[in-house]
């Protein structure tokens, strides 16, 4: 397997235990029956927890390009340094946007998520200059 699918069963494999930290902490402030149903008139949460929620759904949003961006690089056979740094760049980089978007450090994780976007356009460049 290429560096870059693995990358991206590592950003897949994060991006499906992003939501344990705010689910854990709604069975924390709610109880945990509570919890596992929606009643419409939900405690406060944590802020915390919603920052993590948010981060959480970026990274959703952020997986779907890279995912599709990564498997056209496979499928096209372009696969090298540059673009196993920039799969590589990507994972870690948004490993550090969740945290520091869930502490709330924004003058991290906003150029983290700048980093993580720089990356994938490594691998879009390396694909259409090919």
């Amino acid at each position: 397997m290429s560096v870059e699918l693995e990358m991206l069963v590592w950003v897949s494999t994060l991006t499906l235990f992003m939501w344990v930290p705010y689910i854990l902490s709604a069975m924390v402030n709610d109880g945990l029956i509570a919890s596992f149903k929606w009643q419409g008139d939900e405690k406060q949460r944590f802020i915390w927890a919603e920052r993590a929620k948010r981060a959480h759904y970026n990274a959703i949003e952020n997986l779907i390009p890279f995912a599709a961006i990564v498997i056209v690089a496979h499928l096209a056979e372009i696969s090298n340094d540059a673009t196993a740094a920039a799969a590589t760049a990507y994972f870690w980089i948004r490993a550090i946007h969740y945290v520091f978007y869930t502490v709330g450090i924004s003058y991290i994780r906003s150029p983290a998520f700048m980093l993580s976007w720089l990356a994938q356009i490594c691998i879009v460049y390396q694909i259409i200059s090919h």
